[in-house]
């Protein structure tokens, strides 16, 4: 299974759909910033399933702030990260993953690329920004039977 993580797109969704396009995956997910764009992605491609939470620029969504899913048999928390305190370290929001007993942490806010397997197995990925101006990153999981592997695309 494949799965393709945004965030921060702020309203370019041209990115998003040309990765969406070229690695063919089984999930989008997003990760706030806007998650009006989010939306508009499942519009685009209604036949691959969609989750997303709103970032600390969607004030009038309705997605939550944080979600936890299910994704081949692990537990992935989604959040934008802002009330977790990630542009000052990830510690916060490790700390959340664990307490829920995530296998994945996804958050985006800082806008920078990142995708790191902890000793004790946790997966964190903040996959970047996808808007076309600035250095324009995406997330990839794949998950296999018994593997996860996470990763950041420069698109």
């Amino acid at each position: 299974m494949k799965a393709v993580v945004f965030s921060d797109s702020h309203g370019d969704t041209a990115a998003m759909r040309e990765a969406v396009e070229r690695e063919a995956p089984d999930q989008i997910l997003h990760l706030g910033d806007l998650a009006g764009d989010a939306e508009r992605l499942g519009i685009r491609f209604p036949q691959i399933p969609l989750e997303y939470v709103c970032g600390n620029c969607d004030g009038f969504s309705l997605a939550p702030a944080v979600r936890l899913l299910e994704l081949r048999g692990r537990r992935v928390l989604m959040m934008h990260g802002h009330t977790h305190g990630v542009k000052t370290g990830y510690g916060g929001a490790i700390a959340a993953a664990r307490q829920v007993g995530a296998d994945i942490l996804l958050f985006g806010h800082t806008h920078q690329a990142y995708a790191e397997r902890l000793e004790d197995g946790l997966w964190v990925m903040n996959p970047g920004s996808c808007q076309s101006w600035g250095r324009t990153t995406y997330g990839v999981i794949l998950l296999e039977k018994m593997d996860t592997l996470c990763y950041t695309v420069p698109v």
